[in-house]
């Protein structure tokens, strides 16, 4: 910015703690399965001693062998596999294979009880066993379940420091108790399943859809510490009579005594279940597409410049059967059919753009049924950049085989999740947590740049409602006040907030007036128990018509999983600022709580560089943090006029995942928008303000984690 550098100076315990969930579906890295081997079963035999060998004296001890299959439903393929024994050392290191199996050779100093973890992406399943001579330790979210309740503050990743300072505390018997204990509690499904001796330690079974695996692929488990417990869910995925339909779950504290019972689970309820083969190949036929040249796949002249069209210029076989009917035609998602125009809209308008060439899609997973039969699958599509995102889409079963089909909605919205550390740099005392959903609602517009909505009404999983406002100046619709009328500055729904300093007196909410926070707030424990499956309403209410009116478009949400509580927020990492970046951005903003343009220049234009003095790193990713991939500048137009504000606006751009500092240059969101000067290309207009950045990543759960930086100050 020209004012601060005449740029700027002018994603977890990791997330894979906070959210051990999803059973089922594809993307395992192979479509071969391996059985788990029988407990107790003999190590594999030592290689044979050539015969010109001279006797050992003291020959060593043959070691055991510790072995298993990791899976969630799918198989956890390319996991790294790492046991620790009770003196917390490190007596094996692997990586599972395409069918999740891995065998560990124990040395023989190696001392039970042993803790195992597989980590993958941004998931972490554990288990565990007391044996002294290897046998088998699967590792799947229900293994993970059992480690919790075993480690004394719930957290899973505790267990093996909690071993190693008594390592008497982990039996054989009081691990087959919880195994019990779980085992029991999932009985309903497992006698559904026809899997009512299941043993998910020491069982054998195939990670292929079949058997015992099917009891993963029919639910979700979330596994969230929270300094003291762990909050554990399991839902089943069952079909839901309506779109409102609650789901089917239990939810229970790793400290309780007892565990509750699942209700009596009908097999037609799991009808819908794909096998976990079905759901990779759909992913592989999608990766398959993506790998041909642009000019293969659309109607391009060559494979480097992007064009414009419609579904019937997708022209390759590969890419046409993804859909149904064999016929991307068929595809309708959030109000747009397959195509690309100028402006870049359009469903799968990356079919049309060069820079996808070769971009994955994989670790594809089935989360639940939609009213109508059709099933949400999430996934996650690496570029060949090596960078990553996580995202759904909506797919139906054609005879056996998968095909997208969109979500059908006339509308774009989401609704997800939300995490926030908000860093207030210049009055830290002040930074704090808060937890939502982030009710993110597509501001659409006309040709004039007005919004064709005059309000959106969201009913949340409780039945209360809350009306959202379109804004000048913001792609997205915000949250209004009590009153209805009066819009707020975001769209997140905070159901609670806390300062990140404990002895900070108050609430974030009594100075952040702007923001929209429930009130009453919710505790700690109301946030608990809400459901990962929680099912929101959106009515959308043309400009001229009225609330409840027959012919408003309703869309419904399901989400994969419930807002953090501050408790399990505050056992995550974030990505944090570097020294040079803090101190550069205090300096520039101490004085006003803000950094404000000067006049856009030729040679050195209006633009954000967030980077450091000298192009260093301006964020850290520390251990277990998920790397943003996305970059958000809050600020204000130029005032219109004396004593008055200039409107709000929000900028963002994609951030590689292994960048460290980003450029963001200026874009307008209506005719009206003043933020932006073109007189010498597309810059930031003078007098144009920023006062809060945010680095944003979501989790393969559709949790998103924010980091702002907020320039502004509390006193």
């Amino acid at each position: 910015m020209t004012s601060f550098k005449k740029t700027l100076c002018a994603t977890a315990a990791s997330t894979s703690l906070v959210l051990l969930a999803a059973c089922g579906g594809g993307g395992g890295g192979g479509s071969g399965a391996a059985l788990f081997p029988v407990a107790g079963s003999p190590p594999a035999a030592p290689p044979s001693t050539p015969p010109s060998a001279p006797p050992a004296s003291n020959p060593p001890q043959t070691s055991s062998q510790l072995s298993g299959v990791a899976a969630t439903g799918a198989p956890f393929a390319g996991a790294s596999i790492v046991v620790v024994d009770q003196t917390g050392a490190t007596v094996c290191t692997t990586q599972t294979d395409s069918a999740g199996a891995y065998a560990c050779p124990l040395p023989a100093s190696a001392k039970a009880p042993l803790v195992i973890t597989a980590q993958r992406d941004d998931l972490t399943l554990y288990s565990t066993t007391a044996s002294t001579t290897g046998g088998t330790a699967n590792v799947s979210p229900l293994t993970t379940i059992i480690v919790s309740r075993l480690s004394p503050d719930g957290n899973p990743a505790s267990l093996a420091g909690a071993i190693q300072a008594n390592p008497g505390a982990l039996t054989e018997a009081s691990i087959q108790q919880q195994v019990t204990s779980l085992v029991a509690a999932l009985q309903p499904l497992l006698s559904t399943l026809g899997q009512g001796t299941l043993d998910p330690v020491s069982g054998v079974f195939v990670a292929d859809g079949t058997g015992p695996d099917k009891v993963l692929d029919a639910i979700s488990v979330s596994v969230r510490p929270d300094g003291t417990a762990a909050n554990i869910e399991i839902t089943v995925k069952t079909v839901p009579a309506t779109e409102g339909s609650a789901p089917v779950s239990i939810t229970f504290r790793s400290s309780d005594s007892t565990t509750p019972t699942l209700p009596p689970i009908a097999a037609g309820d799991l009808a819908q279940v794909p096998s976990p083969a079905a759901v990779a190949a759909l992913f592989d036929k999608v990766t398959a597409c993506f790998a041909l040249p642009l000019s293969q796949r659309v109607n391009a002249p060559n494979d480097t410049s992007a064009v414009t069209g419609t579904a019937t210029d997708v022209i390759a076989p590969a890419c046409r059967t993804m859909f149904v009917g064999d016929d991307p035609g068929t595809y309708y998602q959030n109000g747009s059919y397959v195509g690309r125009d100028g402006s870049n809209a359009g469903a799968f308008a990356g079919l049309f753009r060069p820079g996808t060439t070769g971009l994955k899609w994989d670790r594809g997973n089935f989360e639940h049924v939609r009213a109508n039969g059709d099933l949400l699958l999430s996934y996650r599509t690496t570029d060949v950049s090596g960078n990553v995102d996580y995202d759904t889409i909506v797919a139906r079963n054609v005879n056996g085989t998968l095909k997208l089909s969109g979500n059908g909605y006339t509308y774009a919205a989401r609704v997800r999740p939300y995490s926030e550390h908000r860093e207030l740099i210049n009055t830290p005392d002040f930074s704090y947590y808060t937890t939502g959903y982030n009710v993110n609602i597509d501001n659409k517009t006309d040709g004039n740049g007005n919004s064709i909505f005059s309000q959106v009404v969201l009913t949340t999983p409780t039945g209360s409602t809350r009306v959202y406002l379109p804004t000048a100046g913001l792609s997205y619709l915000v949250a209004a006040k009590d009153d209805g009328v009066t819009p707020t500055s975001g769209s997140v729904f905070r159901l609670r907030g806390e300062y990140q300093n404990t002895a900070t007196a108050g609430n974030p909410s009594d100075r952040e007036s702007s923001l929209f926070f429930l009130n009453p707030q919710y505790s700690d424990a109301q946030i608990s128990a809400l459901n990962d499956q929680s099912v929101w309403k959106l009515e959308f209410v043309p400009v001229g018509g009225a609330v409840g009116n027959p012919g408003n478009v309703t869309q419904s949400y399901r989400t994969l999983s419930r807002a953090q509580s501050i408790g399990e927020i505050r056992q995550v990492a974030f990505v944090g600022l570097t020294a040079a970046m803090r101190s550069q951005l205090i300096s520039a903003s101490s004085a006003t709580g803000n950094l404000v343009f000067g006049a856009p220049s030729q040679n050195d234009p209006n633009l954000i560089d967030f980077s450091a003095d000298g192009n260093l790193d301006a964020w850290t990713v520390p251990q277990g943090a998920l790397p943003p991939t996305s970059f958000t500048a809050y600020g204000r137009a130029p005032s219109p006029g004396p004593g008055q504000q200039g409107a709000r606006f929000n900028d963002s751009t994609g951030v590689a995942s292994q960048a460290r500092s980003v450029v963001l240059r200026c874009s307008t969101q209506t005719v009206n928008d003043l933020h932006c000067d073109s007189s010498l290309g597309l810059q930031y207009a003078a007098g144009t303000s920023v006062n809060n950045f945010e680095l944003w990543a979501r989790t393969s759960r559709q949790l998103e984690m924010s980091k702002k930086v907020a320039l502004y100050e509390f006193h």
